[in-house]
């Protein structure tokens, strides 16, 4: 005889199939792709090959990349914003030595251990960029995206003009250089003066900014108030123009643009800045050589992982194809500067092609790469930021009438070695 079925006995029923129903959706559903986001520094010029680094990442690892970029002006403040709500991108692009502050504080991720566990990507660079861009304490922070440096530029016609026949080799021979460009007519020297720019010119009379252990001030030495004394002497008379002091990237660039400057110091982007506006430069007329005792100030660029990162070995997967070869050749033919890999420089600059077609540029990476540039600028210090503002503060005073040399000095020096004891 046939049960009748019964209320319970639905329900079981129904209950047992409900649960087979969400446990086969539930096994339909696929995890979302992982994503990363990295910020980089003022490259909207460069997309089209940063969305070849995001769909290189997406092919390789099946994650996404988000980029975000802001200008130098406005980065540090954005990422700073981000880190406070807890929302700060995996990767950062830093300018110069911006990044020592933030290594120290451990925001950012040390890749010391991922460089070990795959020497390979270490080996890509020429080492002296690498150590330069990268190294912070023993650790190992960012990988170099492009190394610009700094250089002396000239004006072939002012320099015929006035019977000069190259460029300064000495720093005193520069000075002269400057006063005789001046008595023609001329304004005999500029320089940018941001990043430690402007130190090759103190570097070169011998004068170091802090002591070797970093824990002094090392720069108020005589040395020091002859150079600044020159500085103010020609920056007062004219033949160093006072937009030196109190610009930053567009004045000075557009000022040696104009055509009545003799020499230009800078980081090698400055090239194509003031040749793009120009009407005398072109690769017979603009000089370019080494600074007076080959010192030379590194504002290189590079990336980074932040610490507080959910997926950084994702974040060193993207690093890693930002640096290949094929990306720094992209890089260097692209942006006109130094990608660190020595490969994709050497590939660049043994091109025909490219050297018949960038003549300037060329000679640009020859310089970089020469055995008798000499770093300077690099404090190694935490506190590099406030270093830098302290001694630029007090030396500009100096420079535009406002001061003596040694009173700035001191006042430099007391600033720094409060700095260095908090």
């Amino acid at each position: 005889m046939r049960r009748p079925i019964t209320i319970a006995t639905i329900l079981v029923l129904t209950l047992v199939l409900t649960t087979s129903l969400m446990a086969a959706g539930q096994g339909e559903k696929t995890e979302a792709p992982k994503e990363i986001s990295f910020l980089t520094w003022n490259l909207p010029h460069y997309e089209d090959a940063i969305r070849g680094w995001m769909a290189d990442f997406e092919e390789e690892t099946g994650a996404r990349a988000n980029w975000i970029d802001r200008k130098g002006s406005e980065l540090p403040t954005y990422f700073q914003t981000q880190l406070a709500a807890g929302t700060a991108p995996d990767i950062v692009e830093f300018q110069s030595v911006i990044w020592y502050g933030y290594a120290s504080e451990g925001v950012l991720l040390p890749i010391t251990s991922y460089l070990q566990a795959e020497p390979d990507v270490k080996a890509l660079y020429t080492p002296s960029f690498f150590d330069a861009a990268s190294l912070f304490e023993g650790d190992y922070y960012l990988l170099p995206t492009y190394v610009p440096s700094s250089l002396l530029f000239y004006n072939k016609l002012i320099f015929a003009e006035v019977g000069l026949s190259g460029p300064p080799q000495t720093l005193e021979q520069m000075f002269e250089y400057v006063q005789k460009l001046h008595q023609a007519g001329y304004a005999g020297f500029i320089t940018l003066n941001f990043d430690w720019l402007y130190w090759p010119l103190f570097r070169a009379a011998g004068v170091e900014i802090l002591n070797p252990a970093g824990t002094r001030a090392a720069f108020n030495t005589p040395a020091a108030a002859e150079v600044l004394t020159r500085l103010a002497q020609l920056s007062q008379s004219g033949a160093i123009p006072s937009v030196t002091w109190t610009g930053r990237w567009a004045e000075p660039n557009g000022a040696f643009a104009a055509g009545g400057i003799g020499m230009h110091h800078g980081h090698t982007p400055l090239l194509r800045s003031f040749m793009s506006t120009s009407d005398w430069a072109n690769p017979d007329t603009v000089g370019i050589d080494l600074f007076p005792g080959g010192w030379s100030v590194p504002n290189y660029h590079g990336m980074g992982i932040v610490s507080t990162s959910k997926n950084p070995d994702l974040a060193w997967e993207f690093l890693k194809i930002t640096a290949n070869d094929e990306w720094a050749e992209t890089l260097v033919r692209t942006l006109g500067t130094l990608s660190g890999n020595a490969n994709a420089d050497r590939a660049v600059l043994t091109d025909p092609n490219f050297r018949r077609e960038n003549p300037e540029l060329a000679r640009m990476f020859e310089l970089q790469l020469d055995d008798r540039v000499k770093l300077t600028g690099l404090t190694g210090s935490a506190k590099d930021e406030e270093i830098k503002d302290a001694v630029y503060r007090n030396l500009q005073r100096a420079i535009l009438g406002e001061t003596s040399a040694s009173a700035a000095l001191d006042a430099a020096e007391q600033a720094v070695n409060r700095i260095l004891a908090e």
